[in-house]
C-alpha cells in the first residue's frame, strides 16, 4: 500500500461493468494510500484513497451484477430510479429556508431540471445534450466535444456540508471500424466511495447512458447509434477505514470463496426480472415516506 504522499493513479479496463468493478477496488485495497476523513470518528482506521479511472469497454455485455456490492436487487433499481427517473427529486431542500433538513440536491434533478437564479426555468440539461448528439438544430453538433452535463453549482455548493460527488457527463459520437456510430460517455466523480457506492453509481449511469443512446435516436432515426465504452474517473476513489471490516468480510472473503461464476449475476438472465418486480414496493415505499413526512 502507498505511503501517504501523492494520492495514486490508477486505471483498470475490462468489457463487463462486474469485472471493472471488482478489478478497480481490489486494485485501490493494495495499491492506495492510507488517508484520515473528515467523517473518521475516535478510534476508525485510515481510509484507503486513490484517484481511480476504470472503463467499460461494452457497457451492457454481462455479467454486468457483482454480487459482492452491499446490496441486492431492489437497492440497486430503487437506486437507478432515483438518478434515472427522479422518483426522490421531491426530497430535496428549500435552499431559502434554514431549516429544511431534506436532502442538498438530487443527481436527476441536476442533470434535467438544473435551476439557477436569475433564469426562471430550470434547464434540462439532458434534452439540451440529447438535441445536439442528434443533430437536430445544427447537424455539426453531433460531434462536437462540448455536450456535456454539470452538475456542480458555485454559488452554492462550496458551502454545503454534502455536495455532489458527480460534477459532469461527457458525450462524444465517433464512428467505429464498422462505420457506425458511437456514443461514448465520460461521468466524472470529485469523491467516491468504491465499496457502498460505485457498483451502484456506475450501473445506473449506463443506465443513462442508454437512455442517452435511446432519445438521440428517437430524436433522429437516421442515425444507427450503438453504445461505444463508458469511462468512470474518480479523483477521490476511497474505502472508509469504518467499513474495512464489512469490505474485508463481504468483498475479500467473496473473491476468495467464490469462483467468478458464483460472484457475479447476469443482469438480463435473472436480475431484470427481480429489478423491474420490485418496482411498485419502490414506488410505494417513496409515498408512504412522503406521507409520514408532509413536508416532503
Amino acid at each position: 500500500m502507498a505511503e501517504n504522499t501523492d494520492v495514486p493513479v490508477l486505471f483498470v479496463e475490462a468489457d463487463c461493468l462486474a469485472k471493472a468493478w471488482e478489478e478497480a477496488v481490489g486494485r485501490l485495497y493494495r495499491e492506495g494510500c492510507r488517508v484520515a476523513t473528515s467523517y473518521d470518528k475516535p478510534g476508525d482506521a485510515a481510509s484507503i484513497e486513490a484517484t481511480m479511472t476504470y472503463i467499460v469497454t461494452k457497457p451492457l455485455c454481462e455479467p454486468m451484477i457483482h454480487l459482492c456490492f452491499p446490496g441486492g436487487p431492489a437497492d440497486l433499481e430503487e437506486y437507478s430510479m432515483e438518478v434515472c427517473e427522479g422518483i426522490k427529486d421531491h426530497w430535496q431542500r428549500d435552499i431559502n429556508d434554514p431549516d429544511d433538513e431534506r436532502w442538498e440536491y438530487t443527481y436527476h434533478a441536476r442533470m434535467f431540471a438544473y435551476d439557477v437564479p436569475g433564469v426562471p426555468e430550470p434547464i434540462d440539461q439532458f434534452e439540451i445534450v440529447a438535441r445536439r448528439l442528434a443533430g437536430i438544430d445544427n447537424p455539426k453538433q453531433t460531434f462536437k466535444r462540448s455536450n456535456q452535463i454539470s452538475l456542480w453549482k458555485p454559488w452554492q455548493d462550496p458551502g454545503w456540508a454534502s455536495p455532489p460527488c458527480l460534477q459532469r457527463i461527457w458525450f462524444r459520437i465517433l464512428p467505429g471500424t464498422d462505420g457506425k456510430p458511437y456514443l461514448n460517455m465520460n461521468v466524472h466523480f470529485r469523491s467516491r466511495d468504491a465499496y457502498d457506492a460505485a457498483f451502484m453509481n456506475s450501473f445506473a449511469f449506463i443506465r443513462l447512458m442508454k437512455m442517452m443512446r435511446d432519445r438521440v435516436v428517437e430524436l433522429n432515426p437516421s442515425l444507427d447509434l450503438r453504445l461505444g465504452r463508458y469511462v468512470d474517473h474518480s479523483d477521490s476513489f476511497h474505502i472508509y477505514g469504518a467499513k474495512l471490516d464489512e469490505f474485508k468480510q463481504r468483498f475479500l472473503g467473496g473473491i476468495e470463496s467464490r469462483s467468478w461464476e458464483r460472484r457475479t449475476a447476469s443482469y438480463s438472465g435473472g436480475w431484470h426480472d427481480m429489478m423491474e418486480e420490485s418496482r411498485p414496493a419502490i414506488l410505494e415505499k417513496v409515498k408512504n415516506y412522503d406521507a409520514e413526512h408532509p413536508r416532503m
